[in-house]
């Protein structure tokens, strides 16, 4: 059965059994212990309070716990690969934001940045992409490159609830 209106994905969402609701919290955030206590916080009265918590649990979490999300993530112009709704997701976020480029110049130049910002951080660049062209991402990305470690950290906290929050309104269908 397709459940299609927000209101009804939500109450399905707040009554779906702990496993299932777990699962697709978990393709959003790809942290067992993030999603766990989002279950655990059920019912949610709107989307609102859904990210409120999300966000909450979010910043909760220990830097490891934020590196194994990030584990989850292709990196920026290379293709997720699977069916699941994270691979999904991600293949359609990357694609509305021309991430993945025609251009053979702009696709050698991520893959460079890439490689760059993981032998400088050790985790793959992690960006809403959503919304941005693929040279808004590259230059991102070279600006990052500059950050130090500390705010570094804090704007991959970012990147992943903005991420977080467009795919939990996906689990919601708003």
């Amino acid at each position: 059965m397709v459940i299609t209106r927000t209101a009804d994905r939500l109450a399905w969402f707040n009554a779906a059994a702990p496993a299932e609701a777990g699962r697709q919290l978990v393709a959003c955030c790809a942290v067992d212990e993030w999603a766990e206590r989002l279950v655990a916080g059920r019912p949610y009265r709107d989307l609102d309070a859904l990210r409120a918590a999300a966000d909450a649990a979010l910043a909760d979490l220990d830097w490891p716990a934020v590196l194994r999300a990030l584990a989850a993530h292709p990196r920026i112009g290379e293709r997720a690969h699977g069916a699941d709704p994270e691979a999904r997701w991600s293949r359609q976020e990357q694609a509305a934001a021309a991430a993945t480029s025609p251009d053979p110049a702009t696709r050698a130049a991520l893959a460079a940045g890439n490689h760059a910002y993981e032998e400088r951080f050790g985790h793959v660049f992690l960006i809403c992409a959503t919304g941005r062209s693929a040279e808004e991402v590259l230059a991102a990305l070279r600006a990052r490159l500059g950050n130090d470690e500390e705010t570094e950290r804090a704007v991959v906290r970012a990147e992943l609830g903005r991420i977080t929050a467009l795919r939990l309104a996906r689990v919601v269908g708003a």
